[in-house]
């Protein structure tokens, strides 16, 4: 159960990335007031921890209660990511997101899908039909992964600080590139996937 727990919790890890998007959470974040940015933190990942979790349980009806497919969630998930990394490598004067008019950013693109993508969704998906005591191996497994998040992005800023203004844009840009890489590939294999049931 011990290496159960550890697998998971590295899946999970790997799928949602904490640290290769603490770039996109500085960027968003950028505008607004320093006092309120680790609450929005704590907020966003309190959502997509709370969406994963819930489609662990219940993803598989509530797909097909709206008659979605695991294609179309991976297909409209790789086109936002996509549409959000370019952004990250040629920058906007309105920024990542777009101009906001000093609203602060809400569900997305934080918690979704830059934490509860498509990947992530899928992967937890795959937990949904596994026996009680292994779902709830999941569940603790999900929990350490939002503790990381935590850690990782209340300490972005401070990251910021010591690495420097070039550092962080240099890669930035860099994981633009990689998250353009990873958004075409979802999409490829959601193509993919979609040909398959023609």
């Amino acid at each position: 159960m011990t290496q159960d727990f550890f697998q998971t919790f590295i899946l999970l890890v790997l799928v949602t990335d904490p640290f290769g998007n603490v770039p996109l959470f500085a960027s968003v974040l950028n505008p607004v007031p320093p006092a309120r940015r680790p609450r929005i933190v704590i907020r966003e990942c309190a959502i997509a921890f709370g969406l994963l979790l819930i489609f662990m349980f219940f993803g598989r009806h509530f797909l097909a209660a709206l008659h979605l497919s695991e294609v179309a969630l991976r297909i409209g998930g790789a086109v936002i990511l996509l549409l959000i990394s370019i952004r990250m490598i040629f920058p906007h004067p309105d920024g990542v997101l777009g101009r906001t008019d000093g609203a602060e950013p809400f569900i997305v693109p934080l918690a979704i899908p830059a934490l509860a993508g498509p990947s992530a969704l899928a992967t937890v998906l795959l937990f949904s039909s596994e026996s009680t005591g292994e779902v709830l191996v999941h569940v603790a497994a999900l929990a350490a992964v939002a503790v990381v998040w935590l850690a990782v992005f209340l300490s972005a800023e401070r990251l910021q600080k010591v690495l420097g203004p070039q550092v962080m844009t240099a890669f930035e840009r860099l994981m633009g590139l990689i998250l353009t890489a990873m958004s075409i590939e979802m999409l490829l294999s959601g193509i993919r996937e979609f040909v398959k049931t023609l």
